[in-house]
């Protein structure tokens, strides 16, 4: 699970590298919910971090795992902390944040606050579609069940502990992962179709879940954020965005690699990122986060209003 905290009301200076286990698509949260879009200057800690204490956690924290999703076998798969444990990571947080502003402020803090959660695709592209034990069990409909049952739990517990602004994104197109294509795609180059199917009627789900929830759940603004097709779009239209690879990532091969076997020391890696779509085999670059943002700032204009 991808979970991001953000208190938007007191602010300090972060850099970007305080994250070290931020995924791409958590930085396009950032990108498109934070910095000039909001005035905003800093970003939240890590909050297993050394910045993440005292007065620093007033602006919020990051309880992000990369790799993890709804189902917490992904994470062990992977080494990454799961939902479950993100969970009463924040918990924690919240009795540190009772110790530094006080009861009154800190359900002040949390009620006004941006939480940020991006999840899922690992569950279907690093864990489902590779593990006979759940593509031979489950079908694809029936893992999104599981998976939906997963995030509407979540979801529950977040507004038992307070939390009243919510922003949720999509699963991207995972038909179109470069490592997709590539473990998938049959010896071409095309998106694969039936894992793109399976990401809409997620995302379908997703959003049918979601209105529920909100209408279940009195004073909760929970929000769609939608990836998917502004992804797509610039998977199969790069030029058009000023990008010149879609297919292979900058990484490596660009193929397949991601997580360690990926830097900008790693054979094969491009000169210049900000011509591919893809950083890795999984993540887009920061540069088609960027265009992604604007999509995703559109979407999200409700929780900071």
């Amino acid at each position: 699970m991808e979970e991001i905290f953000l208190n938007k009301y007191q602010l300090e200076d972060f850099a970007m590298e305080n994250l070290p286990q931020i995924s791409q698509f958590q930085r396009l949260l950032f990108q498109g919910l934070l910095p000039e879009n909001l005035g905003f200057t800093s970003y939240p800690p890590a909050y297993l971090s050394k910045k993440a204490k005292g007065k620093n956690l007033l602006i919020g924290a990051n309880f992000a795992s990369g790799s993890s999703g709804y189902y917490d076998t992904t994470s062990r798969l992977y080494d990454a902390i799961p939902l479950s444990k993100q969970l009463e990571y924040y918990k924690e947080y919240q009795k540190k944040l009772v110790v530094i502003a006080g009861k009154l402020n800190a359900t002040s803090i949390i009620n006004g606050s941006i939480h940020l959660i991006s999840a899922g695709s690992s569950d279907f592209v690093q864990n489902y579609y590779i593990n006979p034990l759940l593509y031979k069990v489950y079908t694809p409909n029936q893992f999104s069940d599981i998976l939906i049952k997963s995030y509407t739990k979540f979801i529950l517990e977040l507004y038992g502990l307070g939390a009243r602004k919510i922003g949720v994104t999509t699963v991207p197109p995972i038909g179109c992962l470069p490592a997709s294509i590539t473990i998938f795609g049959k010896d071409n180059n095309n998106c694969v179709k039936k894992m793109n199917k399976v990401a809409i009627s997620f995302n379908n789900k997703l959003n049918d879940t979601s209105i529920k929830l909100q209408k279940k759940l009195s004073g909760l603004n929970l929000v769609i954020l939608d990836i998917y097709q502004p992804l797509l779009d610039l998977v199969t239209h790069p030029a058009d965005n000023g990008f010149f690879e879609a297919r292979k990532a900058c990484c490596g091969t660009g193929l397949l690699e991601t997580s360690i076997l990926c830097n900008a020391n790693s054979p094969g890696t491009c000169a210049n990122a900000s011509e591919y779509v893809f950083w890795d085999g999984f993540h887009p670059t920061e540069a088609a986060n960027k265009v992604l943002a604007d999509d995703l700032l559109a979407s999200g204009l409700s929780l900071i209003s």
